[in-house]
């Protein structure tokens, strides 16, 4: 759960609501997981701040070192990491449009051309996401 205030007498009331919403309905938090009054955090393999949300940057420093995948299993790999950082790439599915023909049945893995070209796209746009913003 994320909650961002830039004042910080909204802050600290907001945070007293959560967490009494918290004791009322017996939920249960790990503190030692919980980040309280921080400038930006990492949720889910995003860094969200007042910027507003960004790849994380580990994630992507993976990503942008692999080859090219030598079988289905290294394409599969490469293919959710992309997709789960696809809203970050503008016209991701059009990029990625010789790569699930790679998964059709009975044909055989062939990184071609095509496939090599779409593979290096997607880590080039990775490693240069944009920031997302929320409207204001």
């Amino acid at each position: 759960m994320e909650v961002f205030m830039d004042d910080l007498t909204a802050c600290l009331e907001n945070l007293s609501r959560v967490l009494k919403r918290c004791i009322d309905t017996n939920l249960l938090s790990n503190f030692e997981k919980c980040h309280f009054m921080v400038i930006e955090g990492t949720v889910l393999g995003h860094l969200v701040s007042n910027r507003g949300i960004e790849v994380d940057k580990s994630k992507i420093d993976t990503i942008s070192s692999l080859s090219n995948p030598a079988s289905v299993r290294e394409f599969l790999s490469f293919l959710g990491h992309a997709g789960f950082y696809r809203r970050f790439i503008k016209k991701f599915s059009k990029l990625s449009l010789p790569l699930p023909k790679l998964l059709q049945k009975d044909v055989e893995f062939k990184f071609n051309q095509p496939c090599i070209e779409a593979f290096k796209e997607l880590k080039n746009r990775l490693t240069s996401a944009p920031i997302l913003q929320a409207p204001n």
